[in-house]
């Protein structure tokens, strides 16, 4: 038997700011069924919601229907959107074969924006600092992107064998 979803308790992550950012463009929204954004992994998750696996819920979007029901992933992407007036139909679009794509490709992006945001600072990885890749460029939020070696061989023409200039 379905049950009908008529609250949306939306579990995000409280140290990510596009998390923050989505949590706050939802409220904004006209909504056609409420959504309570909660932070993920909080004594009110655990409270709200006993039963939940909370420690996947700070890894995984999740978003848990007034009747039991949990949407992971890409479905609880879709579902936030459902709730929404203007996004209904993108939500029904989203929810079909063609659309799947697409949704799973947005909560991908989302999760790493989430892992590099919260890496912490000196890790090597972006934390909002420098960030240096192997192909000798690196990344300062003042200068920007700036190359600041040599190119490794393993990225030159095979035919070259290392001696040719490194391509633009």
């Amino acid at each position: 038997m379905r049950v009908p979803v008529r609250r949306l308790t939306v579990l995000y992550d409280a140290d990510c700011p596009l998390c923050r950012h989505i949590r706050d463009w939802l409220a904004r929204q006209r909504q056609l069924v409420p959504l309570d954004p909660v932070p993920a992994g909080s004594p009110e998750a655990r409270r709200r919601l006993p039963g939940l696996d909370h420690g996947r819920t700070l890894e995984e979007i999740t978003v848990v229907g007034d009747g039991g029901q949990v949407y992971r992933g890409p479905a609880a992407w879709i579902v936030c959107l459902w709730a929404l007036a203007e996004y209904r139909p993108t939500a029904h679009r989203l929810s079909t074969p063609a659309g799947a794509p697409l949704a799973r490709a947005a909560v991908l992006a989302a999760a790493k924006y989430r892992r590099a945001a919260r890496r912490p600072h000196g890790s090597g990885d972006w934390g909002g600092q420098a960030y240096r890749t192997d192909d000798g460029w690196s990344y300062a939020p003042g200068t920007g992107w700036t190359f600041t070696g040599q190119t490794p061989p393993s990225s030159l023409p095979p035919a070259c064998g290392g001696s040719c200039p490194a391509p633009d």
